[in-house]
């Protein structure tokens, strides 16, 4: 694919010099905590299970220490995953900070971050079953927090106008307002850009352009991250099913997505983290 960006200006004589400057990691991430509790996760007592139809999302709650298990049970599918403090609805997950700290994709050991003034571990990835993927060779790996969530905004921008509601932001935004009483209005903007659990992407080499593949999810697969607080969580099972052709879409094959959520040994033990330690003065 040509480059979609015309380069209108000439380089300097030093255009090599300044391309080759070697980068610099904006957060070493030696500086973070260090995970705990990683690998399967073995449930204790009752397991509660919430399933996400194809095409639709479903909500479930897990108290903090608890494990989240998400898992594909019938076909290849990939899910939109949002989070929120469930006692503090505006306090949620922030993909942009967990991307700048951990990387493109997450996986076992990495913690997923709420927004700001927060900033705290929500969840800690105790277990990724697809951790063998790693990045093929088109710069693909899996579950993003790079991508937003497919929402009937742009669908309508790319489609000349055309209205698709099962995006996995309206889904989102249903599933949401039913959990919460909120009035669909209301509970819209409370939806955040997502971890696209299970997704397979990038972005191209040479134009920059985010790009999906078919995931190499299989029934068995699983997603495990044990809730640091207390949480509300939704997940849709996106309308593009594994997300190798297109989404929002009602003829490419989906699947439903099931959500365990369980104890495990030292879930009456867990201590959740604490306020982020910046104390907010900004200066004045």
């Amino acid at each position: 694919m040509p480059n979609r960006r015309p380069k209108l200006t000439p380089p300097p004589p030093d255009t090599e010099a300044r391309r080759g400057i070697p980068p610099v990691v904006c957060y070493p991430p030696e500086t973070l905590q260090t995970p705990q509790g990683l690998g399967p996760a073995t449930p204790t007592g009752t397991i509660v299970g919430v399933q996400a139809d194809a095409r639709d999302a479903a909500t479930f709650t897990a108290r903090a220490g608890q494990t989240v298990r998400i898992r594909s049970i019938e076909g290849p599918q990939v899910g939109d995953l949002n989070l929120w403090n469930a006692h503090d609805i505006t306090e949620h997950f922030y993909s942009g900070k967990t991307r700048a700290l951990h990387g493109t994709h997450v996986t076992t050991g990495d913690f997923l971050w709420s927004n700001l003034p927060h900033l705290r571990p929500m969840a800690t990835v105790t277990h990724d079953s697809l951790d063998w993927y790693g990045i093929d060779d088109y710069g693909g790996a899996v579950h993003d927090v790079i991508g937003t969530r497919c929402d009937p905004y742009t669908h309508a921008l790319l489609s000349d106008g055309g209205q698709y509601h099962h995006c996995c932001h309206s889904n989102l935004t249903r599933a949401f307002a039913d959990e919460t009483g909120l009035p669909l209005d209301q509970a819209e903007p409370f939806i955040h850009d997502v971890l696209n659990v299970f997704m397979c992407t990038g972005f191209t080499r040479d134009t920059g352009q985010y790009f999906m593949k078919a995931s190499p999810v299989r029934p068995g697969d699983v997603f495990e991250f044990r809730a640091e607080i207390d949480l509300i969580g939704a997940l849709s099972a996106c309308p593009g099913g594994d997300c190798g052709a297109e989404h929002s879409s009602d003829v490419t094959p989906c699947y439903p997505l099931l959500v365990e959520i369980f104890d495990t040994a030292h879930t009456t033990t867990h201590q959740p983290p604490g306020a982020n330690p910046y104390d907010r003065t900004h200066g004045r």
